[in-house]
Order: structure tokens, then C-alpha cells, then sequence
């Protein structure tokens, strides 16, 4: 049973900065693209960064500059450090990984962890 585990998140105020974690376990044989999706209050889930296992990383124009992706493959860990936080930051923040399992292949989502910023 794959399962993602995210840490990090909190309250941190305009400026400031936040580190997001997620790890995945369970069966895994290998996993593609892991990325970070936000929801923010009244809003459709946004992706927010991406990353193939090549380390490829794509972001969403907002957070360019500000947000880095990273992964550690050998212990199928995706990162987001999150600088220069605005408030408009603010949402529950999904890793997702692409996974190739013991028992088939699929999408998989951490249980969300929120980011709130203030102003």
C-alpha cells in the first residue's frame, strides 16, 4: 500500500519562509513525476511545482523566483522550499507522486498540510 507522509507547513508571516517534505513508501518499484498542488480557500487545486526522477523541475508563474522543488530518489522524498511567502500563499499544499508499485501503477496524493501567511 503506497503512502505518502508530508511534513512541514505552519504559520509564518509575509517574507518569511517554509519547508514542505513528503515521502513516499509502500511496494514502490519507482516513481516519475512528484509534485506539489495548492488549494487555497474558494479555489480549484493549483499545481504549484513539479519534478520528473531526472530532476526536471516545472513551476507555476507565481512562485517562480521564490519556490524550489527537489527530490532525493534513493529515498523517494520531494521537497518544496517555500520563500518569500506571500499571503496570497495561503492553502493546503498535496504532494502527488506518479508511482510504478509492486501492485500496479497509479497516482497517489499526501494528505495535505496547510500554509498559511500573513500579512
Amino acid at each position: 500500500q503506497v503512502r505518502l507522509v508530508q511534513s512541514g507547513g505552519g504559520l509564518v508571516q509575509a517574507g518569511g519562509s517554509l519547508r514542505l517534505s513528503c515521502e513516499a513508501s509502500g511496494g514502490i518499484i519507482r516513481i516519475n513525476d512528484m509534485g506539489w498542488y495548492r488549494q487555497g480557500p474558494g479555489k480549484q487545486r493549483e499545481l504549484v511545482a513539479s519534478i520528473t526522477s531526472g530532476g526536471s523541475a516545472n513551476y507555476l508563474d507565481s512562485v517562480k523566483g521564490r519556490f524550489t522543488i527537489s527530490r532525493d530518489n534513493a529515498k523517494n522524498m520531494v521537497a518544496l522550499q517555500m520563500n518569500s511567502l506571500k499571503p496570497e500563499d495561503t492553502a493546503v499544499y498535496y504532494c502527488s507522486a506518479d508511482v510504478v508499485g509492486n501492485t500496479g501503477s497509479g497516482g497517489y496524493w499526501g494528505r495535505g498540510t496547510q500554509v498559511t501567511v500573513s500579512s
